[in-house]
């Protein structure tokens, strides 16, 4: 199975490849499409998320006994990791939106974001031209007020890159994308494909997106105890495709600091060290790249 359709995939591969280096905005339209697409969902689902998300807090009772673990580095201690709680309210309810409103392949890869599907339509078709199919790679990442920053944590495994792939048997292989900080410097190996061609014929661009739910911490009157962590605000992020990262454009080259240095310190395996992305800079490629949602 593994190497069945490996021909006719990258003679599909090669001609796709080609066409959006051609044509670098086809991609663009699209990531802004379904960045729309997003936006839209969370806007006519608000009331519910809110519900949904808050009720993780009014649940106390029956999970204060045994909370999740205290993750980063030295934890204050008076806040509780909510990340699956984010993961949790927000996939499920995504995943109904994709399926009530485009054709889905739930197909699978060994390894990527929290949620991903292949979503087809005709207007998908308008915009990319060659295929009526994106892949959607979304990643939930909630943070509080203590770390809700200006950027967000990637591993190579949410990051697609330069998709090279110059004979069948070689496979497709990344270039390394520098990460910059201004103390250290490091080679990021993002590991996705900026474009799959499943084994029907279907091409499928890599589009990826972050969403992170940010919440705040009630505290007890007159105390520093925390008594709710209730959704305050929701950030959307849409990361560019490996292509114009890489290839072109070449974003990351335009914009130098676009990813600098992650969590991990260099012991770890160098295939497996994550990276911040910049949403200011993100913003700075395209204002609609960065969404902030109040909620109420």
């Amino acid at each position: 199975m593994f190497t069945q359709y490996a021909e006719i995939q990258f003679a599909a591969y090669k001609e796709a490849f080609a066409f959006f280096m051609q044509n670098p905005q086809r991609l663009i339209e699209a990531e802004k499409f379904v960045m729309d697409e997003i936006i839209h969902f969370i806007d006519i689902h608000q009331p519910e998320i809110k519900r949904d998300y808050d009720e993780a807090s009014y649940l106390y009772s029956f999970w204060k006994n045994y909370p999740p673990l205290d993750r980063g580095r030295a934890p204050v201690g008076d806040q509780y990791p909510w990340i699956e709680v984010g993961e949790q309210v927000f996939g499920n309810k995504l995943q109904r939106h994709f399926n009530a409103n485009f054709s889905v392949k739930d197909s699978g890869l060994p390894s990527g974001a929290d949620d991903r599907c292949i979503i087809s339509s005709e207007r998908i078709r308008q915009i990319l031209g060659i295929t009526d199919s994106v892949w959607v790679f979304i990643d939930i990442k909630s943070a509080g007020p203590r770390d809700d920053f200006d950027h967000a944590v990637m591993s190579p495994y949410q990051i697609s890159g330069s998709g090279n792939w110059t004979k069948v048997t070689d496979g497709m292989k990344n270039n390394p994308i520098k990460a910059e900080g201004k103390i250290a410097t490091h080679d990021f190996f993002c590991s996705l494909s900026p474009i799959y061609i499943l084994s029907d014929g279907t091409v499928s661009p890599l589009l990826t997106f972050v969403i992170k739910p940010v919440y705040e911490m009630v505290k007890e009157s007159g105390t520093d105890k925390t008594i709710g962590q209730p959704l305050a605000k929701i950030k959307l992020a849409s990361i560019p495709n490996g292509i114009l990262l890489t290839k072109n454009p070449n974003y990351n080259k335009k914009h130098p600091g676009l990813f600098f240095p992650g969590k991990d310190d260099q012991t770890k395996d160098k295939r497996k060290m994550r990276a911040r992305i910049s949403f200011s800079l993100l913003k700075e490629i395209a204002d609609w790249r960065i969404k902030e949602i109040s909620v109420k």
